[in-house]
């Protein structure tokens, strides 16, 4: 009996170790695809690789930041990654994080809804503009793997109201996520803007090239009566083993008499300052402000320099993104929000923090609440 039982157990683990490896090897099945395009930057051919190369940011083989910027050295690795093991819960909220479920509003005038980390909808003048759309459970590769939600997305991609464009600022995974663009694909028929190499992802992963615009720093385009400029970023890119293939991008997004600036992620420079002079004011900013660390300080601003990057844009309402929603750097959760909100009442920066899926209307945005200290 003894080794009847034994072997009924052998036969069980079998199975199951059999049925945990075909579930690993249908979640990696994606992992390339996830990687994106290798035609890109420096290897990419024909007109399109030509003009990748003719780029005032192109120089020996990738794209360069016009300040240069030290990204994390390949060292400091296995010390962030020892550091992100300890004091966990100090970067994760408390109790759930209040999401609003978006209720549809006239586009007219300007909102904002902020869908959480930087996902929001800019509804500018008659038109709704979706920026770096992530509604995946991981910001990774791997679906089994990476950095996952703390909330839910307030509202599913099918539900989205008719959009007009879908901008993107750069190829990191919490900003370009695969599975979110081809359901967008499907689900509307808006255009993707994208800065020059991001294209040759979206292709790849079905985007038809006539819905598909790459444009470089200072170049811009006119789409339903909104015009988009890709402005300069102080960044990196890369979605697999190589960086700066593909460029980055702040962008503004001006209709007939309403502006709205976001800034992707980006270290602190004084080419904000020249964006302001040459396309604000601005009504309002979603400007970075989390996922900043010492090992990377050119690359994600602090708070206060997302303050300060308002201010050079000539903002008016300030709304901070690239926080909240995924786990990318060792401070606390609610540090982001803390530091911004203390830094705008110290400069006089008006400032709007609402929660994931709060429609914010520009013109008469809520009063800071500090709704996330509640949950810290």
């Amino acid at each position: 009996m003894a080794k009847q039982a034994n072997s009924r157990r052998g036969r069980t683990g079998a199975w199951i170790a059999l049925a945990l490896g075909a579930a690993a090897v249908w979640a990696a099945r994606d992992v390339p695809l996830q990687m994106g395009s290798r035609k890109i930057g420096a290897k990419a051919d024909g007109e399109r690789g030509e003009r990748y190369r003719r780029s005032p940011q192109f120089a020996d083989g990738k794209f360069v930041n016009t300040v240069p910027a030290v990204q994390p050295a390949a060292a400091a690795m296995p010390r962030i990654v020892a550091a992100s093991l300890t004091d966990r819960d100090r970067r994760h909220p408390s109790a759930p994080i209040p999401v609003i479920r978006p209720e549809p509003g006239d586009a007219s005038g300007l909102h904002v809804t902020w869908y959480g980390h930087s996902s929001a909808l800019i509804e500018i003048e008659g038109r709704r503009v979706l920026i770096d759309p992530v509604w995946s459970e991981r910001c990774s590769p791997s679906r089994l793997t990476g950095p996952k939600r703390l909330h839910e997305p307030p509202i599913a991609l099918r539900e989205l109201p008719p959009i007009d464009a879908v901008l993107i600022s750069h190829d990191h995974y919490d900003h370009l996520d695969m599975d979110s663009i081809r359901n967008l694909v499907d689900l509307q028929a808006a255009p993707f803007l994208v800065p020059l190499g991001v294209g040759a992802h979206l292709e790849r992963w079905g985007v038809p090239a006539t819905r598909i615009i790459e444009l470089d720093w200072n170049e811009n385009a006119t789409v339903a009566g909104i015009d988009f400029t890709a402005t300069a970023a102080r960044h990196f890119s890369g979605r697999g083993f190589t960086r700066d293939e593909t460029l980055w991008s702040s962008w503004v997004i001006a209709g007939p008499t309403r502006k709205a600036f976001y800034s992707g992620d980006t270290g602190y420079f004084p080419g904000f300052a020249q964006i302001g002079e040459e396309h604000g004011p601005f009504d309002v900013t979603l400007v970075q402000i989390g996922a900043y660390g010492d090992a990377w300080p050119d690359i994600h601003m602090l708070p206060e320099d997302g303050v300060a990057t308002h201010v050079d844009v000539q903002g008016g309402l300030m709304i901070p993104v690239h926080w909240a929603t995924f786990n990318l750097a060792l401070h606390d959760w609610p540090e982001p929000a803390d530091r911004a909100w203390r830094e705008a009442k110290a400069r006089d920066v008006k400032l709007a923090v609402p929660r994931p899926g709060e429609r914010v209307d520009v013109d008469n945005p809520p009063a800071v609440d500090g709704w996330w200290q509640q949950i810290a």
